[in-house]
């Protein structure tokens, strides 16, 4: 990093807890979260979380011990992951959308010592066995004497955090993370943090946005101002201006109602400097609209929960590039893609997407099988994402290994499938699935939501679209028009969900 790109807070610091107590020290003073019409200074978040992590150790937490965070974004959810760490335990977030299965699944992978619960969301209930801190009862625990100089010692190898996967082709995974996996993601930041950003966080505070970028925060002096929900276009605008938004992030059918609305002519986003999308890609003219009507470029990022920092796009880049690929890999990041058999793929081949960085997890929680599966000896995480390289470097998507389908014995990647249905002028939006049929062995079936729900295309209308644009063996097969497209609890498409929806008659 050059001098003008370093983060503000000096010294050098061993753990998570240490770069607390000196962020405080520094810039003590400045916001750290903004909740509605809350508001907390990285002192005030410290001081909170201290009390706790004391009251913590004296309901039995011990050092290494799992603490499970069953809350939505907020304040206390920040205050309770803070103090989890100066107790010395290992933090994990349960997304308050998951259900019954999922959470049963994790709590017994991870046998918490304690679940943090917010018991007005009608979220599932933990085993009669496991102790539980209602969020009720927070407001009490996190003021008087902290743990203080007084904590556990920890090591920069100890676990601070897992992470678990969205669980669409089974049940979550636990990506864990020790100090210096988080220390390590301050510089693959780049272009995402400058001093004292002030950033619109819309995702779940268990994601890994959140969670594996904690040392991040306190580096750069970040300002996380949270979403509200349900979100609008409006509140999200309103927001950018009155909390002078430096940064913000969102899927491109929430940039698509942003650039429309009104309200944008008659408020101040000047210091917006920085917009960002994600998990779907966004089309050029998009890219193009969000940039004149906001005033300021877009970047898109590629990470997944075992590895919060991949790829990414710097601003200037065609719109182009932002829409068909996902950037080159960003700093500390190494990044091959290889055949099943790890051998090294040439550019321009589609391969497994494989990731060495010091940001990347450490493996999954008490799961050694899967972990052997996922890191190579030498330190390579295998992903689950295909890809391939262009002539610029950047790395082109292609899908997930799950989502493959085989027809007629030609592998076709539903990702390259969804990006040209989506630039059809009558689609909102489209995602594809493989299922099985005889003889041919799998079809494709892509599911649209129409631009315009009274006027549908046709099915033969997008087929000829696709076999324009693409190999003839790509075009899907079948079109169900559907209203809305599933997401799962981290605001993916479930493709699951899709391909159970081919099993029910449609007219």
């Amino acid at each position: 990093m050059t001098a003008a790109a370093l983060p503000p807070l000096r010294g050098t610091f061993s753990t998570v807890d240490e770069a607390m107590d000196a962020a405080v020290e520094q810039f003590g003073d400045r916001e750290a979260y903004v909740e509605g019409g809350h508001r907390c200074t990285f002192a005030e978040w410290i001081g909170a979380a201290d009390a706790l992590a004391a009251n913590l150790v004296a309901r039995g937490v011990q050092p290494g011990q799992v603490v499970a965070l069953m809350l939505p974004p907020s304040i206390d959810y920040a205050v309770a992951y803070a103090a989890v760490v100066r107790a010395g335990a290992v933090a994990t977030g349960l997304n308050t959308r998951l259900g019954t299965r999922e959470v049963h699944a994790i709590i017994e992978r991870c046998e918490p010592a304690l679940v943090v619960r917010d018991e007005d969301l009608g979220l599932p209930a933990v085993r009669a066995s496991t102790p539980v801190l209602a969020r009720s009862e927070l407001t009490s625990l996190v003021s008087g004497p902290g743990v203080g100089a007084d904590r556990p010692s920890m090591e920069r190898t100890d676990p601070v955090a897992i992470i678990w996967t969205s669980g669409t082709t089974g049940l979550p995974k636990g990506a864990w993370f020790d100090h210096r996996a988080l220390e390590a993601a301050v510089a693959t930041a780049g272009v995402m943090a400058a001093p004292f950003d002030r950033r619109l966080v819309p995702t779940p505070f268990a994601h890994a946005g959140y969670m594996a970028k904690l040392w991040e925060q306190l580096a750069w002096g970040i300002t996380v101002v949270m979403t509200p929900s349900p979100w609008t276009a409006e509140d999200t605008i309103r927001l950018i201006a009155a909390e002078r938004i430096t940064v913000a992030g969102g899927v491109p059918t929430q940039w698509a109602k942003i650039v429309e609305h009104p309200a944008l002519d008659s408020v101040d986003i000047s210091n917006l400097r920085l917009c960002i999308s994600a998990t779907a890609p966004a089309p050029p003219e998009l890219v193009e609209r969000i940039q004149y009507r906001l005033g300021c470029p877009v970047v898109v990022r590629y990470s997944m929960t075992e590895s919060p920092s991949v790829t990414g796009t710097e601003p200037g880049e065609a719109p182009d590039v932002l829409y068909r690929t996902v950037g080159k890999p960003q700093v500390g990041v190494e990044l091959e893609l290889r055949d099943d058999e790890g051998r090294w793929v040439p550019n321009g081949e589609v391969g497994r997407v494989h990731i060495r960085s010091k940001c990347s997890m450490r493996g999954y929680w008490k799961d050694e099988e899967r972990t052997a599966e996922a890191l190579t000896p030498d330190g390579w995480l295998r992903s689950g994402d295909l890809g391939r390289l262009d002539a610029q470097g950047n790395l082109v998507l292609a899908g997930r290994t799950s989502d493959v389908y085989i027809r007629g014995g030609y592998n076709v990647y539903p990702l390259e499938v969804e990006q040209v249905l989506d630039e059809h002028p009558a689609v909102a939006q489209a995602s594809v699935v493989g299922v099985p049929a005889p003889v041919i062995g799998e079809i494709g079936v892509a599911f649209i939501v129409p631009a315009h729900p009274a006027s549908p295309p046709t099915c033969q209308e997008l087929q000829d679209w696709c076999r324009e644009r693409l190999a003839d063996y790509k075009a899907p097969d079948e079109i169900i028009v559907v209203e809305s497209l599933p997401l799962t609890a981290m605001l993916k498409v479930d493709k699951a969900a899709l391909v159970r929806l081919t099993e029910v008659p449609h007219t």
